[in-house]
C-alpha cells in the first residue's frame, strides 16, 4: 500500500499531506487503519486520540480481524471495476471502512461492551449510511459495493466472500425475537434493493437478483430474481 501511496503522491503532489497522514507515516496497517477510522468517526465530543486508542486496542490484539482486513482489501482490488488500487479502496469506500469499523464493533459487543458497540455503530450509521448490528457476524473476503442504506440485523450471520450492493436488508419481521435474521453463504451475490428477511438460510455461491423479496430458503448455486423466482445455474 505504501508503494501505491507513493505512486499517488508523485502523480498528484497536493495529495501528500493527506497521504501522508493517513498510510505513509504508519508503519502497519493496523495502525493506519485504527487512525483513519478514528478520524472518519470523530465528533466535536468524541475525539479521535480516543477513537485511536480504542480502534488500535482492538486490532492490535486480534490477529483474525487483521486477517479479515486484508482479505476485504484484495476481495475489493479483485471484484470491484472501479477500484483503481488497495489505496483508493483504503481511503476512498466506505463499504470497505464501514465493514472494518463493524469488525471492532463486533468484537467489543462480545467482549460485552455493548454501550461502546452500539456508539461505534451509531457513528457508523451517521458517517457512512450503513447501519450493521454490531452483535451481526460477518465473514473475511467481503465487498460491500456502494453500500449506501444497507441493513443488517443482529442475529444475522454473511460467510467469506460475500458481495452486497447497497439499499440491502437483512432483517426481521414484525416483533418476532430470538434467531430472527438471515444466514448468508459463502460466495454469494445479493444485488441492489434486495430484501432477505427471517431466519433463513442463502446458500453457498447463490446469486440474489436486484430488488428481490426473499422470505424461504434459497439453495446453494441458484439465482433468485424477484419475488423468489429460482434459475439453476
Amino acid at each position: 500500500m505504501k508503494e501505491e501511496a507513493e505512486l499517488d503522491v508523485n502523480e498528484e503532489p497536493i495529495l501528500n499531506s493527506y497521504y501522508q497522514s493517513s498510510i505513509l507515516s504508519h508503519d502497519s496497517l493496523k495502525s493506519a487503519l485504527a487512525n483513519y477510522l478514528a478520524n472518519r468517526l470523530s465528533s466535536a465530543s468524541l475525539l479521535s486520540n480516543t477513537l485511536f486508542d480504542l480502534f488500535f486496542g482492538i486490532l492490535k490484539s486480534n490477529q483474525e480481524i487483521m486477517d479479515s482486513v486484508k482479505d476485504d482489501l484484495k476481495a475489493v482490488k479483485e471484484r470491484d471495476p472501479a477500484c483503481i488500487s488497495h489505496v483508493h479502496c483504503f481511503l476512498n469506500f466506505k463499504g470497505f471502512l464501514a465493514c472494518q469499523s463493524h469488525r471492532v464493533a463486533h468484537k467489543l459487543w462480545l467482549q460485552g461492551r455493548q454501550v461502546l458497540a452500539v456508539m461505534i455503530q451509531n457513528r457508523v450509521s451517521e458517517v457512512f449510511a450503513v447501519r450493521i448490528h454490531p452483535g451481526a457476524k460477518i465473514g473475511s473476503g467481503i465487498l460491500l459495493d456502494h453500500v449506501t442504506g444497507l441493513v443488517v440485523g443482529e442475529i444475522a450471520v454473511i460467510g467469506n466472500n460475500v458481495s452486497i450492493l447497497h439499499s440491502v436488508t437483512l432483517g426481521g419481521i414484525g416483533k418476532a425475537s430470538g434467531d430472527r435474521h438471515p444466514k448468508i453463504g459463502d460466495g454469494v451475490l445479493i444485488g441492489a434493493g434486495t430484501c432477505i428477511l427471517r431466519n433463513i438460510k442463502v446458500g453457498e455461491c447463490a446469486k440474489i437478483g436486484v430488488g428481490s423479496v426473499v422470505i424461504k430458503d434459497v439453495p446453494p448455486r441458484t439465482t433468485v430474481i424477484s419475488d423468489f423466482v429460482m434459475l439453476l445455474f
